[in-house]
């Protein structure tokens, strides 16, 4: 079942109406009465935001190789969401997105080269304005003139603002890959500079944690790994724990490639996807990958180790969460901006010790702007007085999941695609769409196809829940006429301004 939300912010589902997919409209239900916050004191957050992790590749959400004890142990003390989506399968606007808890088509950060305006309303400044310390260990991919963007101190260098990023238009069509993407067959044992930052960067937080001070403000601080991000160069221990004996390869069904969407052709065509890579070369890409997400946990573990041993763990929130995952040779790709899940759901684990649930799972559809939306409301920031995309997901760490939503939407509007791209996900249906000439769809249903291998968008049986997931992606957009003409504008616009300054970006 959906309810709809319509254009209105959904901070709050209360005397909305709920549409069925038979069509009937059926009364709102009132939410209960959220359970009262057992401290006096306002909650410290530790964010822990990861970079190109798929939920699915973990032993929480169920892989039966990959090893990853300390999100199993978030989930045994705290909320863990199943169905949680990035706003957006892209680095720079998916974490615009969790800063400003808008979806991309509000915030208007379509892609890599568009910084978020320095005069732009975020968590940490909201956060900031409620007594609170702020503070980014590592990455949060912000470009442009504003590094920081609420955050107080930058307590550990994120690499990644420090590579100019390529410029796109649609206006030019989908570039053709000139060779094969490096990173399959770059896969190796090793130390990167990405292993080095995020080295550094779980030093500086624990460094952070550890000094007396956290004990007389309250804290919010955000680190960002980089890991399982490629390069696919892992620590050696961690490449010996799967490669070669202990890595499975994506099994796909005859003629499948063949059969993919224009989506996924596109991204195939610009990025090099078609390699003739031999078993073995995808083997140790995704070995690697395995082992970044086993490295990337025992950091997760050293700073919730941190927290108990400085006495902190019992007033501390601790939100998981990537900014989208990577494909690793499912259906054909790699990378991300993709709607599969490899791509687009990511994990979400909230915990508090002593007052949300422990060892809860929730299957309702969540995005990462309902995690923002959670953050503000613990901290006390009263949500009707902003212009936010995401519900507050507190009463359902409560147990009580009656208030949700249940709609998860995600958007990518950047390089990879040549029109505006957008997903919607309820209950245990997924719809994909592309505006443009002619209208590209997928409908999937997660349940009996949760591969995603057969797409029910012309089945006649499932037209109505198809037109139903269309509409709530079109109420968000408006008129998507309107927003491709804007996009391409602005794309426009900026090329200008990389042509008379001389930059290969627009930072």
């Amino acid at each position: 079942m959906v309810r709809y939300p319509g254009r209105q912010r959904s901070h709050s589902s209360r005397g909305r109406p709920i549409i069925n997919f038979s069509g009937e409209t059926v009364p709102a239900t009132t939410n209960r009465k959220i359970n009262s916050i057992t401290s006096n004191l306002k909650p410290n957050f530790l964010v822990i935001m990861s970079d190109e992790h798929g939920a699915q590749f973990s032993s929480t959400y169920g892989h039966p190789i990959i090893e990853t004890p300390n999100m199993d142990r978030l989930a045994d003390q705290g909320v863990t969401f199943d169905a949680n989506y990035c706003n957006s399968p892209l680095c720079i606007p998916s974490r615009a997105s969790f800063m400003t808890g808008q979806y991309v088509s509000t915030n208007q950060i379509w892609d890599n080269t568009k910084p978020i305006p320095v005069d732009r309303l975020t968590w940490p400044y909201l956060l900031r304005s409620e007594g609170y310390d702020t503070a980014l260990s590592g990455k949060m991919h912000l470009v442009g003139p504003d590094a920081l963007h609420g955050f107080e101190e930058q307590l550990a260098r994120d690499p990644h603002i420090e590579e100019p990023l390529e410029h796109f238009r649609w206006s030019n069509g989908i570039p053709q890959a000139t060779e094969d993407w490096h990173a399959v067959t770059e896969a190796d044992s090793g130390i990167s500079p990405m292993i080095e930052a995020d080295d550094a960067m779980e030093e500086a937080a624990v460094k952070y944690l550890s000094d007396p001070a956290r004990h007389d403000k309250p804290f919010a601080m955000c680190v960002g790994f980089i890991a399982p991000h490629f390069p696919f160069i892992v620590p050696e221990a961690y490449f010996s724990k799967y490669y070669p004996d202990n890595v499975s390869i994506p099994n796909l069904p005859e003629g499948h490639i063949d059969e993919l969407p224009p989506s996924a052709r596109r991204l195939r065509q610009m990025f090099g996807l078609d390699g003739d890579w031999t078993d073995d070369e995808i083997a140790r890409a995704r070995a690697a990958y395995f082992g970044l997400c086993t490295y990337l946990d025992d950091k997760i573990g050293h700073l919730m180790d941190t927290l108990e041993e400085q006495g902190l763990a019992e007033n501390t929130v601790i939100v998981h969460t990537s900014d989208h995952g990577d494909m690793l040779g499912g259906h054909g790709l790699w990378r991300k901006m993709s709607f599969y899940e490899q791509s687009a759901n990511v994990p979400l684990q909230i915990s508090w010790p002593g007052n949300f649930k422990q060892g809860l799972r929730i299957g309702e559809a969540v995005s990462n702007v309902d995690a923002v939306a959670t953050i503000l409301d613990l901290a006390g920031v009263k949500l009707e007085k902003w212009n936010l995309d995401g519900q507050s997901l507190i009463q359902a760490l409560h147990g009580d999941t009656s208030g949700l939503i249940d709609v998860a939407i995600c958007e990518h509007f950047a390089h990879g695609t040549d029109r505006p791209m957008g997903m919607v996900r309820s209950g245990k249906w997924k719809l994909c769409y592309g505006h443009g000439n002619p209208v590209e769809i997928e409908l999937y249903d997660l349940e009996s196809d949760p591969h995603e291998f057969t797409n029910l968008s012309e089945a006649a049986e499932h037209t109505h829940i198809k037109d139903q997931l269309v509409k709530i992606l079109l109420e968000q957009w408006g008129d998507p006429d309107k927003l491709a003409a804007k996009i391409m504008q602005d794309q426009e616009d900026r090329e200008i301004v990389r042509n008379v300054t001389g930059t290969g970006v627009i930072f």
